[in-house]
C-alpha cells in the first residue's frame, strides 16, 4: 500500500545520499558515484535516473533493509512502490554556475514520484539548512569542493568561493588531495618541498606516476580523484609527516577565511558540514582561530546534521508553503502551479 512522504537529497562530488520518510518509515539510500557532467556542467537528465535509483533504493523493501544503490544498478528494472511524495528537496553541488536548467529535475522526476513540491537548490543551501536549521549565519561545506553562504534566507544570501578546482574550492578535498600529491610528486623528482610519506601513499594508491597523470587528465573527473587522496594525505598528517600537516592546517586557515567573507549582514554564527570535516581534528583548529582572528565576536554552533538531513526540511517546508524561491540559489516546483 503506497503512502505520502518527504525526501531529501544531497548531491555531492562524490555521490548521491538520501534521507527519505514513507508513513511512519525513514531510510537513507546512497549511489556512490562522480556527478555526471555535460562539457562540464551537471548533465540533469543522467542525474535525475540516478536520483530515482537512489530515491527509491533506500526505500524498506519487504523482507529486508534497503542497501546502496551502486552505479552497476543504473539501468532499466522494477521500480519500488514508494508511494507519492508530498515533498522532495535536492541540494546540488555546482548550482549556481554548471546547472543550465533546474527544471529538467522536476520534468524528470514528478510523475515517477507523484510529486507535490520539489525545491532545487544548490547543496551550500541544503548544508545550511543541515547544519543550523533555518538559523541565520554562515556554514562552510566542504566536500570535493568547497563553498561558503552566509544567509537568512530571505533577503542575505552571501556565497564565498565555490569556483571549482581549477578556480578556487580553496581548501576543499580535491585541494588537499592536490596539494598531497604536489608534495609527493616532489619526492619522486627529488626537489625541494616533497614528502617520501605522501609518496609512499601515492603510489599505494595509484601507481607509477605515469598512471596517475592518465588517471587525472583523462577521466572527465579530475576533481574527484584529487579528493580521493585526501584521506591519504590525513592519514599522513596523523602518523607526523610534517608536509601533510602544513597542508591540512592551510585548508583550514583558506575554510576559515571563506566564512568570515560570507559573514557580512548577519549575526556571526559559524557551522560547518561536509564529509571533509570528518578530519576535524586536523582542520578545527585552524579554522576557527582564523574566523576568531577577522572575527572576535564569532560563535560557533556544531552541524544539527547533514546536506540531506538539510534537505529532508526543506522538502516539509516547501510542501507546508514556507519556502520561497530565490534565484540563483533555490527554486520551488508545485503541482498546483506547473505549467
Amino acid at each position: 500500500m503506497s503512502s505520502t512522504g518527504f525526501a531529501g537529497v544531497d548531491v555531492g562530488g562524490g555521490g548521491i545520499r538520501v534521507r527519505a520518510e514513507i508513513g511512519e518509515e525513514s531510510a537513507y539510500g546512497e549511489h556512490v558515484a562522480p556527478v555526471p557532467r555535460d562539457r562540464g556542467r551537471v548533465d540533469l537528465a543522467r542525474l535525475a535516473s540516478r536520483i530515482a535509483l537512489a530515491v527509491e533504493g533506500a526505500m524498506p523493501v519487504p523482507g529486508g533493509l534497503p542497501a546502496a544503490v551502486t552505479p552497476a544498478q543504473e539501468r532499466p528494472g522494477v521500480t519500488r512502490d514508494v508511494g507519492r511524495f508530498a515533498g522532495m528537496a535536492i541540494g546540488v553541488t555546482g548550482l549556481p554556475g554548471l546547472v543550465r536548467d533546474p527544471g529538467t529535475l522536476w520534468d524528470a522526476l514528478r510523475e515517477r514520484f507523484g510529486l507535490e513540491t520539489l525545491v532545487v537548490a544548490g547543496d551550500m543551501v541544503t548544508t545550511h539548512v543541515g547544519a543550523l536549521g533555518f538559523r541565520p549565519g554562515v556554514v562552510v561545506a566542504a566536500g570535493t569542493g568547497v563553498i561558503t553562504l552566509g544567509t537568512d534566507l530571505d533577503r542575505v544570501w552571501n556565497q564565498s568561493d565555490g569556483w571549482g578546482h581549477l578556480l578556487g574550492d580553496h581548501g576543499g578535498g580535491a585541494w588537499v588531495g592536490m596539494h598531497g600529491l604536489h608534495a609527493a610528486l616532489r619526492a619522486h623528482d627529488g626537489r625541494a618541498g616533497g614528502s617520501l610519506a605522501l609518496l609512499d601513499r601515492m603510489t599505494a594508491r595509484f601507481g607509477h606516476p605515469l598512471d596517475l597523470v592518465a588517471l587525472v587528465y583523462e577521466s572527465g573527473s579530475a576533481a574527484h580523484h584529487l579528493a580521493s587522496f585526501a584521506p591519504s594525505v590525513a592519514d599522513a598528517a596523523r602518523a607526523g609527516d610534517p608536509v601533510a600537516r602544513r597542508i591540512w592546517t592551510e585548508a583550514g586557515r583558506q575554510l576559515g577565511q571563506s566564512a568570515a567573507a560570507a559573514a557580512s549582514g548577519l549575526d556571526p554564527v559559524f557551522s560547518w558540514g561536509g564529509r571533509l570535516f570528518d578530519a576535524a581534528d586536523l582542520l578545527m583548529e585552524p579554522f576557527q582561530s582564523t574566523v576568531l582572528a577577522l572575527l572576535p565576536a564569532a560563535r560557533f554552533a556544531p552541524p544539527l546534521g547533514t546536506s540531506a538531513d538539510g534537505a529532508l526540511a526543506l522538502a516539509r517546508a516547501a510542501a507546508a508553503g514556507s519556502v520561497r524561491p530565490h534565484h540563483p540559489y533555490l527554486y520551488v516546483f508545485a503541482a498546483a502551479t506547473a505549467g
